[in-house]
């Protein structure tokens, strides 16, 4: 008993010592941002899955995980957390027992500082139920929290879509302009009873689309409402309504989020496992139906999901020429592709968790009811053609001391193979070495696969990847990484087979104290890719990108966070003229006392030659809206955001943000086309809680 008592005792005094040190709310918000900007930056061809990312990342800030009742399951969610930090995690709950403070985190082997900045904002302190039970429903009803979150984009412009046409126009061009009106518009409620039942409602209008009004009488354009049940009795996940699933390392189906290439080379191709509501405005990718992940034992788990949906597309008395993603109903051509095709979808996945390696299996069979037949170009010989698709793969993970050897390995219908395999090295908690070979066949045919590449498909590609992170000195660590890739059969832009490039990466962090933290990252890509001549001839050649970006981060007082970024970009065809840009941004968010305010501030200065050089910063935005805004040409932003907490139950955010541009009188083009030179947004947001 006395033992007990003075661990606890010594625990307590460790915790709080280390509280002395922790980094301020604020801060801690500003890293999870921050962490989220470095990931997405690169990734422009996924920003709708990223957008989806921000919007979770966002959900489990607002609504942390107590850490005296987390499972492995929830840690894997982070994907920040190695797999050694997760078991690390757990080991220290089951060998000390309930945290008293989360600066507990200090003393779990492999924690380091940028881990626990991570983390930090995601957890919570809470005394584990004193017995398990299951919830029936005038408990969850009793207990339940309720949450109503609305949110309206006003712009203080108008685009050529918006603007007023005579009826005699119209007629010779009913697509000269927008069907609704300029406002964005979405609403979503949530109900959760602790971390077990989810139930809500998104619904979501953007610009342009009409509201109650001409081709949509039923309000809003896009509806997902979800129930989400975890961890009752064996049934570790249920899903109705809007879900969507993930397994393996995604070359099978993956509608969840893969970090890529420029992730923490700790989480490079951390396993993607199981089932998800859907909770977003993200209109493409998930699922509607049902899904159910069973416990069958302590280490074996079964999956199984079955869909039905409607889709958007272009299709003709026969085919399917094309899926459209961008989820965009506002003119006329457009609704003519709404819904236009069904899918229907049933897969399982069967897990095995053991303490020395992870295996699993999935099959997912889906089938059109027209067959998929795009319009043959040079580029699109083998993409997925057919009514249906059948795709099996294994996924493998093994430990053994250090090392690590994760992959998997699938087949389509007609037994074409891809794999990717990856082997890690730790020879301490500080580095990670990292080698990784895909083989991603040009004729394998999958539609929701999607893995590590520099494709934005598993397909056509082959590739081979190095990585190393760790610490050079005692405040200075390295990350870098080279990826070799080879692509056998041509590519869009890419009138060429055969082609190859590579994509390389280092980046300097020194955080010397927890007020003050930055880095500096290089990025080298060369790939190849057409080019038309002054003479109008066509050759493909390598196309040469280079960015590098000075980023610093600075607390004062725990109250006051600056970041400061300097951006720089130069893109060109070998042999030819670069074009350059540059970018200056420098924000400030403040924390007031006396009020339950919260105000940002950014400022930001941009010069390009065109739009080959853009440069991309993440803007910070209302709560779950993402804003990641690319600049080019010449000209200034600035934006200001105010979070104001009423009380308890009431929040209250709006931003206003402006761009000027000093070199033309004309932004954008076609509909979108804004007579001036100056674009300015506001955007408001009211949160009730109850």
């Amino acid at each position: 008993m006395n033992n007990k008592m003075n661990s606890l005792l010594k625990r307590v005094l460790i915790a709080c010592f280390i509280m002395s040190l922790s980094v301020n709310n604020l801060y801690g918000q500003e890293m999870w941002e921050e962490l989220a900007e470095q990931w997405v930056n690169d990734d422009e061809d996924n920003w709708s899955q990223w957008e989806t990312y921000f919007e979770e990342l966002s959900e489990w800030r607002e609504h942390p995980v107590n850490i005296n009742t987390v499972t492995k399951e929830q840690l894997e969610r982070f994907p920040f957390l190695s797999p050694q930090i997760v078991e690390n995690i757990l080991y220290y709950l089951y060998k000390h027992g309930p945290m008293i403070s989360l600066n507990e985190l200090w003393m779990i082997e492999d924690m380091d500082r940028r881990t626990f900045q991570y983390l930090q904002p995601f957890l919570c302190v809470k005394a584990p139920e004193k017995e398990e039970y299951k919830p029936d429903l005038k408990r969850i009803l009793k207990y339940g929290k309720h949450e109503l979150l609305t949110r309206v984009d006003i712009p203080l412009y108008t685009k050529a879509g918006y603007k007023y046409y005579s009826d005699e126009v119209l007629e010779k061009n009913p697509n000269k302009r927008y069907l609704g009106s300029r406002y964005y518009h979405n609403l979503r409620y949530n109900f959760h009873y602790r971390n077990q039942v989810y139930v809500g409602l998104t619904a979501e209008k953007d610009a342009g689309e009409p509201f109650f009004a001409g081709q949509n009488k039923k309000g809003y354009d896009y509806y997902s409402p979800y129930l989400f049940i975890r961890n009752i009795g064996r049934i570790k996940a249920l899903a109705l309504g809007n879900y969507r699933v993930s397994y393996g390392y995604g070359l099978v189906i993956n509608t969840d989020f893969g970090m890529g290439k420029t992730a923490t080379l700790a989480t490079l191709g951390n396993k993607s496992r199981g089932i998800r509501k859907h909770s977003s405005t993200d209109e493409y990718t998930y699922f509607q139906g049902v899904a159910c992940s069973y416990k069958l034992s302590d280490r074996w788990t079964l999956d199984g999901f079955c869909s039905y949906r409607k889709m958007d597309g272009t299709v003709d008395d026969r085919f399917i020429r094309s899926l459209k993603k961008d989820g965009y109903h506002r003119l006329y051509r457009e609704f003519e592709k709404k819904n236009m095709l069904n899918n229907h979808l049933i897969g399982s996945n069967l897990n095995y968790n053991g303490k020395y390696c992870e295996l699993g299996l999935t099959a997912v069979y889906n089938v059109f009811n027209k067959p998929l037949n795009p319009e043959k170009k040079y580029y699109n010989t083998y993409y997925p053609r057919g009514k249906d698709f059948y795709n099996v793969g294994v996924d493998y993970k093994f430990f053994w001391r250090r090392f690590s050897l994760l992959g998997e390995t699938a087949i389509d219908k007609c037994g074409v193979p891809v794999t990717m395999n990856m082997l890690r090295y730790s020879p301490k908690p500080s580095t990670q070495l990292i080698v990784m070979n895909r083989y991603y066949d040009a004729k394998y045919q999958s539609i929701y696969a999607r893995s590590i590449g520099e494709g934005s498909t598993v397909q056509n590609e082959s590739g081979f990847y190095i990585g190393l992170e760790t610490n050079l000195l005692k405040y200075v660590r390295m990350t870098c990484y080279g990826d070799f890739f080879y692509f056998p059969w041509k590519k869009y832009l890419v009138n060429k087979a055969e082609t190859k490039g590579v994509d390389g990466l280092i980046q300097l962090n020194y955080s010397p104290t927890y007020e003050l933290d930055m880095f500096i990252r290089y990025r080298y890509k060369n790939k190849e890719k057409d080019f038309t001549a002054a003479d109008k001839t066509k050759q493909t050649i390598p196309y040469i990108q280079q960015k590098c970006r000075y980023q610093l981060n600075y607390t004062l007082k725990d109250k006051l966070v600056l970041k400061t970024i300097a951006d720089y970009a130069c893109v060109h065809f070998r042999g030819q003229p670069a074009s350059n840009g540059f970018l200056l941004s420098q924000s400030a968010g403040y924390v007031f006392s006396a009020l339950p305010l919260q105000l940002d501030l950014s400022g930001t200065w941009f010069h390009t030659d065109d739009y080959n050089s853009r440069l991309t910063i993440y803007e910070k935005n209302v709560l779950y809206a993402f804003s990641m805004p690319s600049f080019y040409y010449k000209g200034v932003r600035w934006a200001v955001n105010m979070r104001y907490e009423l009380n308890k139950h009431v929040t209250f955010q709006a931003k206003y943000g402006s761009t000027c541009y000093f070199d033309r009188d004309k932004i954008s083009s076609a509909l979108e086309e804004i007579d001036g030179s100056m674009k300015s947004d506001l955007y408001f947001q009211l949160r009730l809680k109850f």
